[in-house]
């Protein structure tokens, strides 16, 4: 965009025109205790002055802010306009024309224009000494308060609609001081666009004007669907041209935002929007997991909050709620016996046991798996941390499990119970007595949903640093429970009850944003809050649609 440098020098105010002459001044923004006598004194300096009036009100006799000054013949009337506009006069400069006895050419606004959005630092000379260069000028003025400072806005009157046009056509959208000015033809009030609607309550203008916030932003991201790219995990270093400097080189940018809180402090996220959808495609291939200041970048595309929770409900939603599956009868049931190195499990105080016959789950025997239900539906992606050696569980009653376990044992229990790849935690139910041991079975401290406790107190968070290095190295089974691990303790700090759900949520993100997440607790909170809004939400509609079962009657819809 071209700067448009504003003249300082005082050039030609092309008043001299050929097809008017006169020999009347008009004087304006006079300062409110100017007298006759000063204007004499001041316009006589040139030429031979016939008579000065300064206007002023019948009733208080105070100033109106102008006068006028007439001269003997029309060279020094001229000459006056030329040398003596824009003067400081009792500290205020003038603004000198010549005066149209004549009202129906000002009144017409023919040739006039409007400048809106001009730097403070432009004033009446500044903004006349720019576009006399398109014509002569026939009244120039900057609006200005009480104080004398600029409202950012101001009029240009030429002689003619040539000159007008000319001006508009070359500086609308310029840069004036480093700012993008809007020059337009001036419309008087009753002709520029008006709207009159019905009285709305305030709550109805606040739905109104949000629902066209929201439109206006859906808009810009369809603009930019594709080319707007979202950045996570910044270096509080990084500002906004840096950022630019990082993504530079695979395409144009045409904006580039790092965000921050309102004391300035960078919020660790940003956006890059592109020309294309190919440079942002581009961009995210390159720069998603780079290491840019010792941290790992977290690049995808930009989405806005509502698809990002609709998206998650989409997913989680597919998956049966633990709330739908029957009610846990009084009796306990009993598993099958079980491959090498678990026994079959019989807790005392229970009525005799109900044998389970396999279930399809997730790919492996349903029976094995302590708080699946007979029929029920797969569980969700719950997850549980692994046992660490030497690790015992405290029950809700207080005492301790027999003895410590070995980690081979634990581990080979949980490769029979669970699926590879993925490590789960089932949500607590009703309390179990001590499993007395046998010589098949394994002392293992069961929590309330009938899963190995870990005790919060032996379970050690990894740094962020040293994590990311042994992810590198690890396998995708590996890096998916190291995360996992880590974040748990984290998440059961905010959301107790649902941690296993909210972890599962959490851990199938990118893992820069898993990180991220860890290492940001403003960002986990959010993350927390969003998994736990989807969740209530889906909880919701499992509510509503068994609601809607129970209230079904026997004789509904029988076929004869």
């Amino acid at each position: 965009m071209a700067q448009v440098p504003v003249q300082q020098q005082s050039v030609n105010a092309g008043a001299n025109n050929p097809n008017f002459v006169t020999t009347s001044l008009y004087v304006g923004d006079l300062e409110a205790n100017v007298t006759d006598s000063q204007l004499y004194d001041l316009f006589n300096q040139v030429g031979q002055v016939v008579s000065v009036r300064v206007c002023r009100d019948l009733t208080s006799r105070r100033s109106l802010g102008y006068g006028y000054v007439n001269y003997s013949n029309p060279q020094d009337a001229a000459r006056a306009l030329e040398m003596l506009n824009f003067t400081p006069l009792n500290g205020c400069p003038i603004r000198v024309m010549y005066s149209h006895r004549d009202p129906s050419n000002r009144k017409s606004g023919a040739g006039n224009i409007f400048i809106k959005n001009l730097d403070k630092a432009i004033d009446h000379k500044a903004l006349h000494d720019t576009f006399s260069a398109f014509g002569n000028i026939l009244s120039c003025k900057v609006a200005t308060d009480s104080s004398g400072q600029s409202k950012g806005y101001g009029f240009v009157q030429f002689d003619s609609e040539e000159a007008a046009q000319k001006a508009i056509e070359k500086l609308n959208g310029m840069l004036l001081n480093d700012k993008q000015v809007y020059v337009g033809p001036f419309l008087r009030k009753q002709e520029r666009d008006t709207a009159t609607d019905k009285a709305q309550k305030k709550y109805e203008r606040e739905v109104e004007l949000k629902q066209r916030f929201e439109q206006s932003m859906k808009e810009a991201a369809d603009k930019f669907q594709g080319a707007n790219l979202y950045i996570k995990n910044l270096d509080d270093s990084i500002g906004d041209e840096k950022l630019k400097e990082l993504f530079t080189p695979f395409g144009t940018i045409t904006s580039c935002k790092v965000m921050r809180d309102p004391n300035g402090i960078s919020r660790g996220s940003g956006f890059v929007a592109f020309s294309t959808p190919e440079e942002a495609s581009r961009a995210l291939l390159e720069m998603n997991g780079k290491i840019v200041v010792s941290k790992p970048l977290y690049v995808a595309l930009a989405q806005r909050k509502e698809d990002r929770r609709a998206r998650l409900q989409a997913q989680f939603s597919q998956l049966r709620p633990v709330a739908m599956a029957p009610p846990v009868g009084p009796r306990m049931p009993m598993y099958p016996p079980a491959g090498p190195g678990l026994g079959q499990q019989i807790f005392y105080g229970q009525a005799p046991p109900a044998i389970i016959p396999p279930q399809p789950g997730f790919g492996y025997q349903q029976q094995l798996v302590p708080g699946m239900r007979p029929g029920g539906a797969p569980m969700p992606n719950f997850f549980v941390p692994m046992v660490q050696q030497g690790q015992q569980g405290q029950r809700p009653g207080g005492r301790r499990a027999g003895a410590q376990q070995s980690q081979q044992p634990v581990q080979l229990m949980q490769q029979q119970m669970l699926p590879r790849g993925r490590v789960y935690r089932y949500p607590p139910g009703r309390g179990l007595p001590d499993v007395p041991m046998t010589g098949s079975m394994l002392p293992v401290p069961y929590d309330m949903g009938g899963m190995p406790m870990r005790d919060a107190a032996l379970s050690q968070s990894i740094p962020v640093g040293a994590l990311a290095t042994a992810l590198a190295n690890a396998s995708p089974d590996q890096q998916r429970t190291m995360l996992g691990e880590n974040l748990y303790p984290l998440v059961e700090q905010l959301e107790p009850e649902a941690a296993a759900k909210v972890t599962g949520m959490l851990l199938e993100m990118d893992q820069t944003e898993v990180l991220h997440l860890l290492e940001s607790p403003e960002a986990l909170k959010a993350k927390v809050n969003e998994a736990m809004e989807v969740l209530r939400t889906v909880q919701q509609q499992a509510t509503g649609t068994a609601d809607q079962l129970a209230s079904l009657s026997l004789n509904d819809n029988l076929v004869p």
